[in-house]
């Protein structure tokens, strides 16, 4: 295929108290807001947001978000925006949050901002949301035709959480440069428009997020884990959030997420965050492919430095077996659980 594709977000700025910015950012996309808060902040960060909009002049209605960006969660924030005809959506929170802003937005038609509060998937760059059941189990991903008009990064507030979730974004971004190898070997489309075949810049980005992580993910987790934030940190911050976006979506993802995608059936893994189940699948991946054993090592050992799984066990599925399955034989989740048996016990 010879015609290419390349697609990110129109604005992305990060840095530490940058939040305090965010109306700014608003004002010129609309005067009507509908912002989706993960209830973890909703104490804490809307009545200041509330209050910047209003010295703007902005509209705003809060909406607490529910934990799981279900169709039930979407058509709640769907009713919600249309009712004050919001212009813009904006997504506070997780990744699971920010995916509900998108395709809420996706469907009112409104503008998209993201602010994610953690650094745990590069989901905040993407046009891609994701839909889980109310039980956590992946349904499907959502195409919002555009990436977000604004991703605020207020690294200040990142740094706060508990190092694990600045892990799991690790977990998520190792698989960028993997899965895009995977795809531009295979000559597979990218998640730009119906498809199209990586530009030169989209596999450099993906290569990028790699070799960052490879030069500052374990100084990160070392600071992160004192909740200090150091320029291995900022580094890591937009290595998971902005490279990783940019690479999986230009360059389009494979079997690490595949596998995830499986895990998730198993109600185990529900304790588990998405980048660490996205991790082990690297290992599948590598093997899978048969690559040198020098390129596995440097895999776990980066998995295990920073405390990522890498076996079964690891994810609590140790006694993992087709009876516990809820998914038959011939199912996704039970060949991905087939041959992590065989390979990495």
């Amino acid at each position: 295929m010879t015609q290419r594709g390349y697609g990110g977000p129109l604005r992305y700025v990060q840095g530490p108290g940058v939040l305090a910015d965010l109306a700014h950012y608003v004002e010129p996309l609309s005067k009507s807001a509908l912002i989706i808060i993960d209830g973890f902040f909703w104490e804490t960060l809307r009545p200041t947001i509330e209050k910047a909009f209003r010295d703007k002049d902005i509209e705003s209605r809060f909406i607490r978000f529910g934990g799981e960006s279900t169709d039930a969660e979407v058509s709640r924030c769907i009713d919600e925006g249309r009712a004050i005809g919001a212009g813009v959506a904006i997504g506070i929170g997780g990744g699971k949050a920010l995916d509900t802003a998108k395709i809420t937005a996706f469907n009112l038609g409104a503008r998209i901002v993201t602010v994610p509060t953690i650094a745990s998937t590069d989901s905040p760059t993407s046009s891609i949301g994701v839909i889980y059941s109310a039980e956590g189990v992946y349904d499907r991903v959502v195409r919002c035709g555009r990436n977000p008009d604004m991703v605020l990064v207020d690294s200040a507030l990142i740094v706060q959480a508990p190092a694990r979730f600045l892990v799991s974004g690790m977990g998520d971004a190792l698989s960028t440069w993997y899965e895009a190898r995977s795809n531009l070997e295979s000559r597979s489309n990218n998640y730009i428009g119906d498809g199209y075949s990586a530009s030169i810049g989209g596999a450099q980005i993906a290569r990028a997020c790699h070799e960052t992580l490879m030069r500052d993910g374990r100084a990160a987790y070392q600071a992160a884990r004192g909740g200090k934030l150091t320029p291995a940190v900022e580094n890591i911050i937009e290595a998971n959030t902005l490279l990783s976006g940019l690479g999986f979506e230009n360059c389009g993802v494979s079997a690490a997420h595949g596998i995830h995608d499986a895990l998730t059936a198993l109600e185990p893994t529900h304790h588990y965050f998405h980048g660490e189940k996205v991790a082990f699948g690297v290992i599948c991946l590598l093997v899978l492919e048969n690559r040198q054993p020098e390129e596995l090592r440097e895999a776990i050992n980066f998995c295990l430095d920073v405390g990522l799984p890498v076996t079964l066990a690891g994810l609590g599925l140790a006694q993992v077996s087709k009876a516990t399955s809820p998914r038959s034989a011939s199912s996704p989740c039970s060949r991905a659980m087939s041959f992590t048996r065989r390979r990495l016990r």
